[in-house]
Protein backbone atom coordinates (compact mmCIF):
# COMPACT_ATOMS: atom_id res chain seq x y z
CA UNK A 1 0.00 0.00 0.00
CA UNK A 2 1.17 3.57 -0.34
CA UNK A 3 1.99 6.06 1.62
CA UNK A 4 0.23 9.07 1.40
CA UNK A 5 2.31 12.18 1.10
CA UNK A 6 1.88 16.16 0.43
CA UNK A 7 3.61 16.66 -2.71
CA UNK A 8 4.88 19.95 -4.59
CA UNK A 9 4.92 19.08 -8.03
CA UNK A 10 7.06 21.82 -10.92
CA UNK A 11 5.64 21.46 -14.17
CA UNK A 12 8.01 21.92 -17.03
CA UNK A 13 7.29 24.54 -19.97
CA UNK A 14 5.88 21.09 -22.31
CA UNK A 15 3.38 20.45 -19.68
CA UNK A 16 2.01 23.53 -21.35
CA UNK A 17 2.38 23.91 -25.42
CA UNK A 18 3.56 27.41 -26.38
CA UNK A 19 0.65 29.21 -28.17
CA UNK A 20 -2.91 29.25 -26.39
CA UNK A 21 -4.59 26.51 -28.51
CA UNK A 22 -1.28 24.19 -27.47
CA UNK A 23 -1.89 25.65 -24.12
CA UNK A 24 -5.66 24.16 -24.12
CA UNK A 25 -4.94 20.54 -25.62
CA UNK A 26 -1.52 20.19 -23.38
CA UNK A 27 -3.34 20.95 -20.06
CA UNK A 28 -5.45 17.66 -20.68
CA UNK A 29 -2.29 15.40 -20.97
CA UNK A 30 -1.11 17.52 -17.84
CA UNK A 31 -3.99 17.26 -15.69
CA UNK A 32 -4.43 13.33 -15.90
CA UNK A 33 -0.79 13.31 -14.74
CA UNK A 34 -1.59 14.98 -11.92
CA UNK A 35 -4.65 13.44 -10.79
CA UNK A 36 -3.02 9.85 -11.08
CA UNK A 37 -1.26 11.48 -8.22
CA UNK A 38 -4.34 13.10 -6.26
CA UNK A 39 -6.28 9.55 -6.86
CA UNK A 40 -3.98 7.59 -5.09
CA UNK A 41 -4.14 9.78 -2.15
CA UNK A 42 -1.98 12.30 -2.25
CA UNK A 43 -2.15 15.98 -1.36
CA UNK A 44 -1.19 17.53 -4.62
CA UNK A 45 0.50 21.42 -4.75
CA UNK A 46 0.96 22.85 -8.10
CA UNK A 47 4.06 25.31 -9.25
CA UNK A 48 4.53 25.86 -13.62
CA UNK A 49 6.51 27.59 -15.47
CA UNK A 50 5.64 30.79 -18.08
CA UNK A 51 8.06 31.16 -20.68
CA UNK A 52 6.32 31.35 -23.58
CA UNK A 53 3.22 32.60 -22.12
CA UNK A 54 5.19 35.35 -20.28
CA UNK A 55 7.11 36.01 -23.81
CA UNK A 56 3.58 36.73 -25.29
CA UNK A 57 1.82 38.39 -22.99
CA UNK A 58 5.24 41.04 -22.63
CA UNK A 59 5.13 41.31 -26.62
CA UNK A 60 1.79 41.93 -27.04
CA UNK A 61 1.80 44.89 -24.39
CA UNK A 62 5.15 46.32 -25.94
CA UNK A 63 3.10 46.17 -29.08
CA UNK A 64 0.23 48.13 -27.69
CA UNK A 65 2.17 50.86 -26.22
CA UNK A 66 3.98 51.32 -29.62
CA UNK A 67 0.20 51.74 -30.77
CA UNK A 68 -0.86 54.21 -28.77
CA UNK A 69 1.43 56.81 -27.23
CA UNK A 70 -0.67 57.19 -24.10
CA UNK A 71 -0.63 53.69 -23.08
CA UNK A 72 2.46 52.94 -20.67
CA UNK A 73 4.73 50.03 -21.22
CA UNK A 74 3.61 47.00 -18.70
CA UNK A 75 6.11 46.12 -15.94
CA UNK A 76 7.21 42.52 -16.08
CA UNK A 77 5.65 41.64 -12.65
CA UNK A 78 1.89 42.34 -14.22
CA UNK A 79 2.71 40.34 -17.24
CA UNK A 80 3.92 37.59 -14.67
CA UNK A 81 0.35 38.11 -12.90
CA UNK A 82 -1.34 37.58 -16.20
CA UNK A 83 0.37 35.12 -16.89
CA UNK A 84 -0.43 33.16 -13.56
CA UNK A 85 -4.39 34.03 -14.22
CA UNK A 86 -4.52 33.01 -17.45
CA UNK A 87 -2.57 29.54 -17.32
CA UNK A 88 -4.49 28.62 -13.76
CA UNK A 89 -8.04 29.22 -15.34
CA UNK A 90 -7.02 26.48 -18.22
CA UNK A 91 -5.26 24.35 -15.89
CA UNK A 92 -7.47 24.46 -12.90
CA UNK A 93 -10.46 23.74 -14.88
CA UNK A 94 -8.81 20.35 -17.17
CA UNK A 95 -7.96 19.44 -13.17
CA UNK A 96 -11.59 19.80 -12.38
CA UNK A 97 -12.36 18.19 -15.39
CA UNK A 98 -10.17 15.21 -14.90
CA UNK A 99 -11.29 14.56 -11.22
CA UNK A 100 -15.13 14.66 -12.15
CA UNK A 101 -14.25 12.25 -14.88
CA UNK A 102 -12.99 10.24 -12.32
CA UNK A 103 -15.81 10.32 -9.58
CA UNK A 104 -13.62 12.65 -7.05
CA UNK A 105 -16.26 15.20 -7.71
CA UNK A 106 -15.39 16.71 -4.40
CA UNK A 107 -12.11 17.81 -4.67
CA UNK A 108 -12.28 21.95 -5.32
CA UNK A 109 -9.24 23.26 -7.37
CA UNK A 110 -8.21 26.76 -7.32
CA UNK A 111 -5.41 29.01 -8.23
CA UNK A 112 -3.53 31.75 -6.25
CA UNK A 113 -1.99 34.41 -7.62
CA UNK A 114 1.48 34.72 -5.68
CA UNK A 115 3.72 37.12 -4.77
CA UNK A 116 7.37 36.22 -4.10
CA UNK A 117 9.43 38.60 -2.48
CA UNK A 118 13.48 38.49 -3.91
CA UNK A 119 16.06 40.48 -2.49
CA UNK A 120 16.83 44.33 -4.06
CA UNK A 121 20.38 43.33 -3.24
CA UNK A 122 20.49 40.03 -4.99
CA UNK A 123 23.48 40.13 -7.17
CA UNK A 124 21.55 38.49 -10.18
CA UNK A 125 20.27 41.95 -10.86
CA UNK A 126 24.06 43.23 -11.14
CA UNK A 127 24.20 40.52 -14.17
CA UNK A 128 20.42 40.53 -15.80
CA UNK A 129 20.86 36.96 -18.00
CA UNK A 130 17.56 35.99 -18.73
CA UNK A 131 16.08 36.89 -21.90
CA UNK A 132 12.78 37.77 -22.30
CA UNK A 133 10.26 39.04 -25.20
CA UNK A 134 10.90 38.95 -29.01
CA UNK A 135 13.98 39.05 -31.19
CA UNK A 136 14.93 42.67 -32.63
CA UNK A 137 17.03 44.26 -34.93
CA UNK A 138 19.94 46.90 -33.45
CA UNK A 139 17.35 50.18 -34.16
CA UNK A 140 14.47 48.64 -32.72
CA UNK A 141 16.90 47.38 -29.38
CA UNK A 142 17.78 50.75 -29.42
CA UNK A 143 14.76 52.77 -29.01
CA UNK A 144 13.68 50.37 -26.68
CA UNK A 145 16.48 51.00 -24.14
CA UNK A 146 16.16 54.64 -24.46
CA UNK A 147 12.46 54.76 -24.39
CA UNK A 148 12.19 52.23 -21.27
CA UNK A 149 15.43 51.65 -19.78
CA UNK A 150 15.26 48.14 -20.58
CA UNK A 151 18.60 46.00 -20.72
CA UNK A 152 19.07 44.95 -24.51
CA UNK A 153 21.74 42.01 -25.78
CA UNK A 154 22.67 40.67 -28.82
CA UNK A 155 21.45 37.10 -28.84
CA UNK A 156 23.69 34.42 -30.90
CA UNK A 157 23.21 36.49 -33.93
CA UNK A 158 19.18 36.43 -33.93
CA UNK A 159 18.78 39.59 -33.32
CA UNK A 160 18.17 41.46 -29.57
CA UNK A 161 16.27 40.61 -26.89
CA UNK A 162 15.73 42.30 -23.61
CA UNK A 163 17.48 40.02 -20.36
CA UNK A 164 16.33 40.74 -16.75
CA UNK A 165 17.86 39.33 -13.60
CA UNK A 166 16.83 35.76 -12.33
CA UNK A 167 17.40 36.34 -8.57
CA UNK A 168 16.62 33.47 -5.52
CA UNK A 169 13.01 33.64 -4.51
CA UNK A 170 12.94 34.69 -0.30
CA UNK A 171 9.59 34.67 1.05
CA UNK A 172 6.00 33.20 -0.54
CA UNK A 173 3.83 36.56 0.34
CA UNK A 174 1.03 34.63 0.23
CA UNK A 175 2.51 31.48 1.88
CA UNK A 176 -0.35 31.83 4.65
CA UNK A 177 -3.55 31.78 2.63
CA UNK A 178 -2.01 28.48 0.19
CA UNK A 179 -1.25 26.71 3.27
CA UNK A 180 -4.97 27.07 4.69
CA UNK A 181 -6.57 25.81 1.54
CA UNK A 182 -3.59 23.19 1.16
CA UNK A 183 -4.84 21.91 5.10
CA UNK A 184 -8.02 22.19 3.79
CA UNK A 185 -8.12 19.31 1.47
CA UNK A 186 -7.88 21.58 -1.97
CA UNK A 187 -5.95 21.47 -5.20
CA UNK A 188 -3.62 24.48 -4.90
CA UNK A 189 -1.85 26.09 -8.33
CA UNK A 190 0.15 28.90 -7.18
CA UNK A 191 3.70 30.72 -7.67
CA UNK A 192 3.00 30.90 -11.56
CA UNK A 193 6.21 31.28 -13.65
CA UNK A 194 8.41 31.25 -10.05
CA UNK A 195 5.76 33.97 -8.73
CA UNK A 196 5.63 37.49 -9.55
CA UNK A 197 8.71 39.39 -8.76
CA UNK A 198 8.34 41.77 -5.72
CA UNK A 199 10.50 43.57 -3.30
CA UNK A 200 9.85 45.63 -0.52
CA UNK A 201 9.72 49.12 0.12
CA UNK A 202 8.21 49.30 3.90
CA UNK A 203 4.77 48.10 4.01
CA UNK A 204 4.94 48.02 -0.10
CA UNK A 205 5.47 45.51 -2.44
CA UNK A 206 6.86 46.50 -5.17
CA UNK A 207 7.04 44.79 -8.68
CA UNK A 208 10.97 44.02 -10.04
CA UNK A 209 11.81 43.61 -13.39
CA UNK A 210 12.86 39.65 -12.73
CA UNK A 211 11.82 36.92 -13.48
CA UNK A 212 12.02 33.82 -10.72
CA UNK A 213 13.38 30.17 -11.12
CA UNK A 214 10.14 28.11 -11.08
CA UNK A 215 12.31 25.36 -9.62
CA UNK A 216 13.91 27.47 -7.03
CA UNK A 217 10.40 29.03 -6.10
CA UNK A 218 9.04 25.14 -5.84
CA UNK A 219 11.72 24.65 -3.44
CA UNK A 220 11.16 27.24 -0.93
CA UNK A 221 7.16 26.64 -1.25
CA UNK A 222 8.27 22.72 -0.62
CA UNK A 223 9.90 23.52 2.56
CA UNK A 224 7.84 26.07 3.66
CA UNK A 225 4.75 23.76 3.25
CA UNK A 226 6.58 21.03 5.00
CA UNK A 227 6.35 18.27 1.85
CA UNK A 228 7.49 14.88 1.67
CA UNK A 229 8.24 15.09 -1.92
CA UNK A 230 9.09 17.71 -4.39
CA UNK A 231 8.88 16.41 -7.68
CA UNK A 232 10.64 18.47 -10.64
CA UNK A 233 8.68 17.30 -14.08
CA UNK A 234 11.28 17.79 -17.31
CA UNK A 235 11.77 16.56 -20.83
CA UNK A 236 13.60 13.58 -20.04
CA UNK A 237 12.34 10.78 -18.05
CA UNK A 238 15.94 10.77 -15.74
CA UNK A 239 19.18 12.56 -14.97
CA UNK A 240 21.81 11.42 -16.69
CA UNK A 241 25.54 12.41 -16.45
CA UNK A 242 27.67 12.81 -19.65
CA UNK A 243 24.72 13.59 -21.26
CA UNK A 244 25.00 12.59 -24.93
CA UNK A 245 28.04 11.18 -25.04
CA UNK A 246 29.25 7.57 -25.29
CA UNK A 247 29.67 6.78 -21.89
CA UNK A 248 25.91 8.52 -20.86
CA UNK A 249 24.65 7.06 -18.00
CA UNK A 250 21.10 7.47 -16.70
CA UNK A 251 20.92 7.63 -12.84
CA UNK A 252 17.67 6.02 -10.94
CA UNK A 253 19.09 6.89 -7.67
CA UNK A 254 22.10 9.74 -6.11
CA UNK A 255 22.41 11.50 -2.87
CA UNK A 256 22.47 15.03 -2.57
CA UNK A 257 26.45 15.31 -1.79
CA UNK A 258 26.92 13.42 -5.44
CA UNK A 259 24.08 14.97 -7.05
CA UNK A 260 25.97 18.31 -5.53
CA UNK A 261 29.54 16.47 -6.91
CA UNK A 262 28.17 16.12 -10.77
CA UNK A 263 26.75 20.19 -10.71
CA UNK A 264 30.62 20.93 -9.43
CA UNK A 265 32.18 18.77 -12.67
CA UNK A 266 29.62 20.71 -14.98
CA UNK A 267 27.71 18.06 -15.81
CA UNK A 268 24.03 19.48 -15.72
CA UNK A 269 23.32 22.65 -18.32
CA UNK A 270 22.67 25.66 -16.48
CA UNK A 271 18.98 27.16 -17.57
CA UNK A 272 17.99 23.56 -18.16
CA UNK A 273 18.81 20.51 -15.60
CA UNK A 274 21.20 22.61 -13.67
CA UNK A 275 18.75 24.66 -11.43
CA UNK A 276 16.40 21.37 -11.22
CA UNK A 277 19.28 19.36 -9.32
CA UNK A 278 20.04 22.32 -7.02
CA UNK A 279 16.57 22.54 -6.41
CA UNK A 280 16.23 19.13 -5.45
CA UNK A 281 19.56 19.09 -3.66
CA UNK A 282 18.18 22.20 -1.64
CA UNK A 283 14.76 20.66 -0.46
CA UNK A 284 16.20 16.92 -0.16
CA UNK A 285 18.07 18.24 2.69
CA UNK A 286 16.07 20.56 4.26
CA UNK A 287 14.77 17.91 6.87
CA UNK A 288 15.37 14.50 7.47
CA UNK A 289 13.08 12.02 4.77
CA UNK A 290 12.52 14.45 2.05
CA UNK A 291 13.06 13.43 -1.75
CA UNK A 292 13.37 14.94 -4.65
CA UNK A 293 12.22 13.25 -8.10
CA UNK A 294 12.83 14.45 -11.44
CA UNK A 295 11.20 12.50 -14.32
CA UNK A 296 9.05 13.02 -16.97
CA UNK A 297 5.38 14.28 -16.66
CA UNK A 298 3.52 11.12 -18.14
CA UNK A 299 5.94 9.27 -15.56
CA UNK A 300 4.71 11.20 -12.33
CA UNK A 301 2.99 8.35 -11.23
CA UNK A 302 5.24 5.81 -11.76
CA UNK A 303 8.00 7.62 -10.59
CA UNK A 304 6.70 8.41 -6.96
CA UNK A 305 6.07 4.85 -6.50
CA UNK A 306 9.83 4.12 -7.19
CA UNK A 307 9.63 2.56 -10.67
CA UNK A 308 11.39 5.22 -12.40
CA UNK A 309 12.54 9.01 -12.58
CA UNK A 310 16.01 9.90 -10.53
CA UNK A 311 15.24 10.34 -6.66
CA UNK A 312 17.29 12.47 -5.10
CA UNK A 313 18.15 12.07 -1.41
CA UNK A 314 20.24 12.57 1.97
CA UNK A 315 22.69 9.82 2.25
Amino acid sequence: MNIRKRIVVALGGNALGNTLPEQMQAVKQTSRALVDLIEEGHQVVIVHGNGPQVGMINNAMAALSREDANQPNTPLSVCVAMSQAYIGYDLQNAIREELKNRGLVRTPVCTMVTQVRVDENDPAFLNPTKPIGRFLSKEEADIQAAKYGHLMKEDAGRGYRRVVASPKPVEIVELDAIASLVDAGKVVICCGGGGIPVVTNGNHLKGASAVIDKDFASCLLAKELEADTLIILTAVEKVAINFRKEDEKWLDEISTEDARRYCDEGQFAPGSMLPKVQAAIDFAESAPGREALITLLEKAKDGINGKTGTRIRQA
